[in-house]
């Protein structure tokens, strides 16, 4: 079942302040690598930024509005953009899932895939509605390199997908949503086709 964008209570909402210290971009800076993980620890390998997403703009995977959605979302840069696209542009998506399968669906493997990181956000998770809902954040900033990202799967939480993967660059702070909010820890190179196939049709 889809998430739409939603009005609530602001006093059923859970504010979540990350101080970082300057991390956040530093870190954004050296995280490198293609989407399924070089491994080659090359730390001047050179990807492109992250890109902030526009509202109006379709998921490359689902087709749906990116802005009309809560929870994660996503961006994959190829070398070769019309290898998978007919735009030369950054992929972008309306939740970690559809990034994953977008890049399970193509043979061409991105130079770098970026997801909201929840560790560099002022994140708010909703509880007023009957589905447990996390904050949307499309600004470029808001998002970090999927290698250097710890994944909270099947949460109590949704996104535009329904089910949804909630990533953290920082572990400690995957584990306390994990606590809070169930589901179950994944590295990136952990999540499988398998996996993102099986919260797809258990969410729509």
């Amino acid at each position: 079942m889809n998430v739409p964008t939603v009005g609530a209570d602001d006093d059923r909402r859970i504010t979540r302040r990350t101080v970082l210290g300057g991390v956040g971009a530093a870190s954004l800076a050296t995280l490198a690598g293609c989407f399924g993980g070089s491994g080659n620890g090359d730390a001047s390998e050179s990807v492109p930024d992250p890109i902030s997403i526009d509202e109006g703009k379709e998921c490359d995977q689902c087709g749906m509005i990116i802005g009309n959605y809560l929870g994660p979302a996503g961006q994959s840069h190829y070398e070769d953009p019309t290898a998978v696209l007919e735009e030369d542009r950054p992929a972008q998506f309306c939740s970690s899932l559809c990034t994953y399968m977008f890049t399970f669906n193509n043979e061409s493997e991105p130079q770098v895939s970026y997801l909201t990181d929840y560790s560099a956000v002022e994140y708010e998770v909703d509880t007023s509605t009957a589905q447990t809902t996390i904050s949307r954040h499309l600004e470029a900033d808001a998002f970090g390199d999927v290698t250097g990202l710890t994944m909270v799967a099947n949460s109590d939480v949704k996104g535009a997908m329904g089910e949804s993967i909630v990533p953290f660059s920082d572990a400690d702070q995957a584990n306390e949503f994990q606590s809070e909010y169930g589901g179950d820890i994944y590295e990136h190179n952990d999540i499988t086709q398998e996996l993102v196939s099986s919260m797809m049709s258990g969410g729509m």
